[in-house]
């Protein structure tokens, strides 16, 4: 006797949710209450967001210079939390292609990573970052 498989998923889930690739300049504002959070979470709200997979590290890193620079480690604690429970894809980058944005962008190989997802992916780059802003415009009006 054969069984019927009955699926039932959200419609347009994938259309009302657009991905975007945010960079720790993103994601650190959001959490760690910086001034432009409001532009960060703006950005963000209704959108899948992806990285690249060394998005936890350089958060930890940003979340350590607070910490020497006076924040609370409950402030600190709080903000790691909060991050933690963000849903965000990480993605790895291959480091040959991320050679090749650096080269070709002037960019670190962590900015290149966030060119590289959002190129991957066809999606938004958001950064408070001009530099990878800029090579962002460039790179992925050229990759479209």
């Amino acid at each position: 006797m054969s069984r019927v498989l009955y699926v039932a998923e959200p419609r347009g889930l994938w259309l009302t949710r657009p991905a975007v690739v945010a960079d720790c300049s993103v994601l650190a504002a959001v959490v760690f209450a910086e001034a432009n959070r409001k532009d960060a979470i703006d950005m963000l709200v209704a959108r899948a967001v992806h990285a690249p997979t060394l998005l936890p590290y350089e958060l930890a890193n940003v979340a350590a210079k607070k910490l020497r620079a006076g924040a609370t480690q409950a402030e600190i604690d709080t903000a790691l939390a909060d991050f933690a429970a963000q849903r965000i894809e990480l993605h790895a980058a291959p480091a040959e292609a991320l050679c090749t944005l650096c080269a070709r962008y002037d960019l670190s190989a962590y900015d290149a990573a966030y060119l590289w997802v959002a190129a991957e992916l066809k999606a938004t780059l958001a950064t408070f970052d001009h530099k990878l802003a800029e090579a962002a415009q460039r790179h992925l009006g050229a990759a479209g």
